[in-house]
């Protein structure tokens, strides 16, 4: 799904006004990068919890993510730097989120899973019934960032659970990689097709990004008799953490995903 495919689900509005988008615009650095921040967020996660210990991370993961998104409100236009920043941190967090409610409170990804899932549609809800819209290229007052962060956390807490579902039940965590990477075709596919309207398929695709990346993570990550490859929470970690690096350092100087116009 590339920015021209988003832009014809514009929302119809009576006026147009100039105003500094809030987000990047949708490019194939996107989805990398995105894919890149849910595994990283995945095997930071856990290597954090396994190291402070889960209530400690947690503290901590909660302290980062409110100072991110503080720096993100109070920017006035998009800065890869500190949206990117925002992401990683709300990935690490929703996986925390997901993770608590299953190691913690004893949940099993057959409930929290539907639980995230229906939290991300009430958030649709109540966001389209107040802006009338769901498309990324409104994000340009407080109160559409606010529904836009609250549904960007749903799904990385979703994804982390349904990702987790799939590897326990007989898939593993290559098998889960390889299910999610087929399934996340399947909005673009309907899209181009013309049987799914822009905003679906970017917010379908956009779920599907966080199991996906999470299921190659953790692949990567863990023992061989769980089936990974055993190259280690840390190493994997730094690795995609580089990766991120190196291509938000490419976008804030080339600026490629930045648009200058006017939105509605």
């Amino acid at each position: 799904m590339s920015t021209d495919h988003l832009t014809h689900n514009r929302p119809p509005t009576g006026h147009m006004r100039h105003a500094a988008s809030k987000v990047p615009e949708v490019t194939v650095y996107f989805w990398i990068i995105k894919v890149l921040t849910t595994g990283m967020g995945e095997t930071a996660s856990d290597f954090l919890a396994h190291w402070l210990g889960p209530i400690p991370a947690v503290g901590l993961g909660g302290i980062a993510l409110v100072a991110a998104l503080a720096v993100q409100f109070t920017a006035r236009r998009y800065v890869a730097w500190i949206y990117w920043t925002a992401i990683v941190v709300v990935s690490v967090f929703g996986t925390m989120a997901a993770d608590v409610l299953h190691v913690g409170l004893g949940v099993p990804y057959t409930v929290s899973t539907p639980f995230f899932m229906a939290a991300l549609a009430a958030v649709f809800v109540l966001w389209y019934r107040s802006e009338r819209t769901l498309s990324i290229h409104s994000i340009h007052t407080r109160r559409r960032e606010a529904f836009y962060w609250a549904a960007v956390l749903a799904t990385f807490a979703l994804g982390t659970a349904a990702g987790d579902l799939t590897a326990t039940i007989g898939l593993g965590y290559l098998g889960s990689a390889l299910v999610y990477a087929a399934a996340i075709a399947v909005p673009a596919i309907a899209h181009r097709w013309g049987s799914l309207n822009a905003v679906t398929a970017f917010w379908s695709a956009y779920v599907i990004t966080r199991p996906l990346g999470a299921s190659i993570a953790d692949w990567m990550a863990v023992s061989h008799s769980r089936g990974g490859l055993n190259l280690g929470l840390g190493p994997v970690t730094l690795s995609w953490t580089v990766a991120i690096l190196g291509f938000v350092g490419y976008l804030a100087v080339s600026q490629r995903d930045v648009r200058s116009a006017s939105v509605s």
